[in-house]
């Protein structure tokens, strides 16, 4: 039994590992602001602060852990707080990175551990790049780096990140943006998935010092995915396919999860992490993939409807845009 951290713990990765940690029979303290509505499991000891308190944060340092898993650091001025406070005083460090940060290619969309870590158009990625290059260059921390893709609990997958907003178009029969030509394989993997090989890296010497990523071995298409969810909230999803460049063009924003990420063929070999912390599997069943996403969703479409985002406007400009282009 090992005592561990998680700081975060109740986020939409976090919360099935730290369930999972309690099954393997660990000992499991969450430190986090408590701001979140969902209750911890019993057994997990609940410590309140904010990272940005740097006295009360370093104290964690001095309690002796085991293993920390820190699933809040998205910033290399982040890291540094963390390599002051855990080197040379943990187990074992196991920061969460994002399978986001490897470098794409249209020849190599099988990506190992081995795949470099570069991407230019996404300053998220960029930035968990460089909390990574920190942590490996630190003294006395014994690190494990751990990289998910799209993992999903109570959020909506979508490529433009506007998961809900795609399930109120749906209902009101408006058009949905598809990047691309919808057929490029993207990799879904449920939280609950990913939680036992994570567990699974504690206290793992072969860990050490190592980068692994956890995620499904299949690959879905987006038509497939948009489809799926609107099998699930009973509508009939008109989708709308728009080359990436055109999408670019109408909002640059859009450029770091399109080009540094989703419109990119993503599949991934789990070998290594097989190795360490033992084999498992994955659902590959996009309606067993979503239901759990799609029970906290409609939970939150049997709320007021929220007021469309700034965007609503401009997708039904770049559909009817393209649409108007087959006629």
């Amino acid at each position: 039994m090992a005592k561990v951290l998680f700081v975060g713990g109740t986020g939409q990765i976090s919360r099935p590992c730290v369930e999972r940690a309690l099954e393997a029979g660990h000992q499991v303290s969450v430190f986090n602001r408590g701001q979140r509505g969902e209750t911890l499991p019993a057994g997990v000891t609940s410590i309140v602060g904010d990272m940005t308190d740097r006295a009360s944060y370093r104290q964690l340092g001095e309690t002796g852990w085991d293993v920390v898993a820190q699933f809040m650091v998205f910033t290399p001025e982040q890291m540094a707080t963390d390599i002051a406070t855990f080197s040379g005083k943990v187990g074992q460090y196991i920061f969460i990175s994002s399978a986001s940060v490897y470098q794409k290619s249209i020849d190599s969309y099988f990506i190992t551990e081995a795949t470099p870590a570069v991407n230019p158009y996404w300053g998220y990625s960029q930035a968990k790049i460089a909390c990574e290059t920190l942590m490996k260059a630190a003294k006395d921390l014994r690190w494990t780096n751990v990289r998910p893709s799209h993992t999903v609990r109570s959020g909506i997958p979508s490529m433009l990140n506007d998961g809900d907003n795609v399930a109120w178009r749906m209902l009101a029969g408006k058009p949905i943006i598809v990047v691309g030509d919808g057929n490029a394989p993207w990799t879904l993997t449920r939280s609950e998935d990913f939680a036992k090989p994570f567990v699974g890296l504690f206290g793992k010497p072969a860990a050490l010092g190592e980068d692994f990523h956890i995620t499904g071995d299949k690959g879905f298409t987006w038509d497939a995915i948009y489809s799926a969810i609107g099998r699930g909230i009973g509508a009939t999803p008109k989708l709308v396919h728009v080359p990436t460049d055109t999408v670019i063009a109408y909002n640059p924003e859009w450029e770091g999860p399109l080009r540094g990420d989703k419109s990119w063929t993503l599949l991934f070999d789990n070998s290594k992490v097989k190795r360490v912390a033992g084999d498992f599997v994955c659902a590959t069943d996009l309606d067993v993939i979503l239901s759990e996403p799609i029970r906290f969703l409609k939970t939150r479409l049997a709320g007021t409807p929220p007021a469309p985002p700034a965007s609503d406007a401009l997708m039904d400009r770049i559909a009817a845009a393209q649409l108007a282009l087959g006629h």
